[in-house]
């Protein structure tokens, strides 16, 4: 009888070491697998994975950003510590006249306020697969237009600052359905034609601010009336007194609404459906042009708000000929966000913290205030991973799975040949 080969056993690496060697390397190896289990089970569920990888990315910039400022000489849990006290999070040492830990608070919010809705436009975009870049020029017509129609009218407080949203939501819905028109009637890229209508606006701006409206001292759009500013009456916290922005709540509910309009209603499903297979949402009978204009008009609405609390809230006025960076910001903090509305308030706190603290920052540790936005540039690194991230997980994921069906196996065989 032929007797079947078995196949050749692979000689252990390890068996030129000496044996205390060996079993360390071995309990290492057994310790690093256990390790990569549990990261892997704690990260594989797909269900949070949505949040999971965006806050590992986050861990690991932090550790890249840890060693940077250990190699020049300074102790990172200062440096972040003072951030977060500059940003409002943790009191600082001392307070200036009529300033507090609560205004320190109120100031992150407003600056917060029109980097989420910037954020939002992108994320709306995204979700019917476009990508508005377009939400700086946006921003920039949209608070212009206001400044002009009621920052100079002198309108009473209690209808300019309502009217002021609206104009920023019309102003900026038409905006954007101007882009979404050109990319379904001449089939024009939405980034060539926003990236053109940013200059555009920003340039048309610029002429009529220095033809009309021109500032001699501050070379910039003269300041809108204080009742036109989307910022309350002087509110007096105790000795601290503070301007609250008005569009801060509006711009966390319009991201629980959006989330809910993306979920949970029909249009919200046929924009997603449109972004994720055009030629298939159009199978299903879902009108592709009218979804596309539409996603873009709410992606537009969403730059116009993030221009009218910018313009009329976090800066005195426009500069001529300058993009607000916030649009751009948007961007990134979308992606940070996962294209997710309620990803979008926690990354935009993230960013908004970071650029706040910058300050103090540098004043209390000497780091330069360029160091907070390496950490920003180093988180939107790790995020930009995040594909990669989950797909190290899947593999990990497979080959775990492989090795535990393989023991099984063999611990069955050892029983049966027992058994016999």
């Amino acid at each position: 009888m032929s007797s079947k080969k078995s196949a050749p056993q692979r000689p252990d690496q390890t068996d030129h070491l000496p044996e205390q060697s060996r079993q360390a390397l071995h309990g290492f190896n057994k310790a690093l697998d256990d390790a990569t289990r549990m990261v892997v089970k704690g990260l594989g569920a797909e269900r949070w994975q949505a949040l999971t990888i965006p806050l590992l990315s986050i861990l690991l910039s932090l550790l890249v950003i840890s060693v940077v400022i250990l190699a020049f000489g300074n102790n990172p849990l200062e440096v972040f510590s003072s951030i977060l006290a500059g940003a409002g999070w943790f009191a600082k040492s001392n307070y200036g006249g009529g300033q507090s830990q609560l205004t320190d608070l109120i100031n992150l919010a407003t600056t917060l306020t029109p980097l989420l809705f910037a954020a939002l436009g992108v994320v709306v975009a995204l979700r019917c697969g476009l990508f508005n870049i377009g939400i700086a020029g946006q921003m920039v017509l949209a608070g212009f237009i206001a400044t002009v129609f009621v920052g100079y009218s002198g309108m009473d407080a209690l209808v300019a600052r309502p009217l002021v949203l609206v104009i920023g939501v019309v102003v900026g819905a038409l905006a954007g359905a101007l882009i979404g028109f050109l990319k379904y009637r001449f089939n024009i890229h939405e980034v060539v034609s926003s990236i053109m209508l940013n200059n555009i606006f920003m340039y048309v701006v610029a002429y009529i601010i220095k033809l009309n409206y021109h500032d001699p001292v501050s070379r910039n759009m003269r300041a809108a009336s204080s009742d036109a500013r989307l910022l309350t009456d002087p509110v007096h916290l105790g000795e601290a007194s503070a301007r609250l922005p008005v569009g801060f709540l509006l711009a966390v509910i319009a991201a629980f609404v959006l989330w809910f309009f993306l979920t949970k209603t029909r249009q919200g499903f046929e924009m997603t459906a449109v972004g994720k297979s055009p030629k298939a949402a159009q199978y299903a009978g879902i009108k592709i042009g009218r979804t596309v204009v539409f996603a873009m008009a709410l992606s537009g609405a969403m730059g116009g708000l993030a221009g009218v609390t910018h313009y009329l809230a976090s800066v005195p006025s426009i500069a001529p000929n300058v993009l607000p960076s916030v649009g751009f910001d948007g961007i990134a903090v979308a992606f940070l966000g996962n294209a997710h509305p309620l990803g979008a308030v926690l990354a935009a706190t993230l960013i908004a913290t970071l650029s706040t603290g910058a300050t103090y920052m540098s004043s209390i540790v000497g780091v330069r205030q360029e160091i907070a936005a390496l950490i920003t540039g180093m988180i939107l690194l790790f995020t930009a991973c995040g594909g990669y991230l989950k797909s190290w997980l899947e593999n990990k994921k497979s080959m775990i799975a492989d090795a535990d069906r393989a023991a099984a196996d063999r611990a069955a065989g050892s029983k049966g040949g027992d058994g016999a």
